[in-house]
């Protein structure tokens, strides 16, 4: 007797990966119109599924087939536990909805002669990947239900582990790593960098999810700057009075925590710890936790920073040099142009140059290359 379906066994991971390699400019397209064309997405829940679909086109693209065994269920395994910081519930079914969709769409348009197989392969996967979601989110409950004595325990393994990942870790350009990896080790959904500059008393977004954003946040330290100007962790349960109204819309922010980043009065910055939106509450503890994570941070950064290797293929003059430091600290042409003696056309010269160097599309994008290369600290 012959089946009257195919079963998800005629098609191997390799096959499965090869098969979103090649059409995967095909598939983003149908998943950015599925996504951005649906009104009843919350933007929240918009953003969190946008990251997980580039996060998911991503594995795929890069994967190199050769390498692969046709064990799905590790391999997916391993992309489901890097995402689990920016998942809930309500996203992860709409990531799986959203891609489904946009699967069976291309393929009906394509006529492709294997979709019975393919389909049949997705829902192998999301089958293994809603289980494994489930099982994570009941380990979240339970790591949550503990004595006083397992909450501190809890927090020293953190600890431990955060001091592994700065041990190992070379210098500046690992901190947008150690960053993400702060995301799970403390359970938050979003970490961002914010520089200061002491010289010139500014302060300006490094490092976080949506990069043109954090960019974005710039400004000098003054009297009004009542958050950013504390050298102890604040918790705000509602930032609506601390925080102008634009930059909570800008990231749609709820409740958040800012932990300074200082070794020995040298004040770094400062990290931002939140849920994407999410209320949440914080304990007295957890903020001492978070503090320690400051200072073990600004220590790592006052013994790295000196040891960046910079890119010895990249040679910058000395008035690139220049110009590339202003622009980290936010300012503009004209101002460049005032500081150096140059005119304003001259200075978009220098900046024009810059990008065809870091191979970046704008200002921000050199100066966010820079720091990864170590041409600034």
């Amino acid at each position: 007797m012959t089946h009257s379906f195919q079963s998800f066994e005629e098609m191997t991971l390799q096959e499965f990966v090869l098969f979103i390699k090649i059409h995967s400019k095909q598939i983003e397209e149908n998943t950015n119109i599925y996504l951005n064309l649906e009104p009843s997405i919350a933007e929240v829940d918009r953003e969190r599924v946008a990251m997980l679909l580039d996060s998911f086109l991503r594995l795929m693209t890069h994967t190199n087939i050769e390498e692969l065994n046709d064990d799905f269920r590790r391999f997916f395994k391993t992309w489901l536990q890097s995402q689990l910081s920016i998942i809930d519930t309500r996203s992860f079914h709409l990531f799986q909805l959203i891609l489904e969709k946009s699967l069976i769409t291309f393929m009906i348009q394509q006529k492709i002669s294997r979709m019975n197989a393919i389909l049949m392969y997705v829902l192998s996967i999301f089958t293994f990947l809603v289980q494994l979601y489930c099982d994570a989110e009941v380990d979240h409950k339970n790591s949550r239900r503990t004595t006083p004595e397992n909450e501190e325990l809890r927090r020293l393994q953190m600890l431990d582990k955060l001091d592994k990942l700065l041990i190992s870790s070379s210098g500046y350009q690992d901190l947008a790593y150690i960053l993400k990896k702060c995301e799970e080790y403390f359970s938050y959904k979003r970490c961002v960098f914010y520089a200061y500059v002491p010289w010139s008393n500014q302060f300006y977004g490094v490092i976080g999810a949506e990069l043109p954003k954090v960019q974005s946040m710039k400004g000098e330290l003054t009297g009004e700057n009542t958050v950013l100007g504390s050298r102890k962790p604040i918790y705000l349960k509602n930032p609506k009075n601390y925080v102008k109204e634009e930059h909570i819309q800008l990231f749609n922010l709820s409740s958040i925590i800012f932990i300074p980043i200082i070794q020995q009065d040298q004040l770094f910055g400062w990290l931002t710890f939140d849920q994407l939106g999410e209320e949440f509450d914080c304990t007295k503890d957890e903020l001492l936790l978070l503090e320690e994570v400051g200072k073990r941070l600004g220590l790592f950064l006052s013994r790295k920073g000196e040891k960046v290797e910079k890119n010895t293929e990249l040679h910058l003059t000395e008035r690139e040099s220049m110009i590339l430091g202003l622009l980290a600290e936010g300012y503009d042409n004209k101002k460049i142009g005032g500081l150096l003696f140059l005119s304003e056309h001259t200075v978009r010269d220098y900046v024009s140059s810059l990008m065809t160097k870091l191979k970046a599309k704008n200002r921000t994008q050199v100066v966010a290359s820079a720091f990864r290369l170590g041409l600034l600290s």
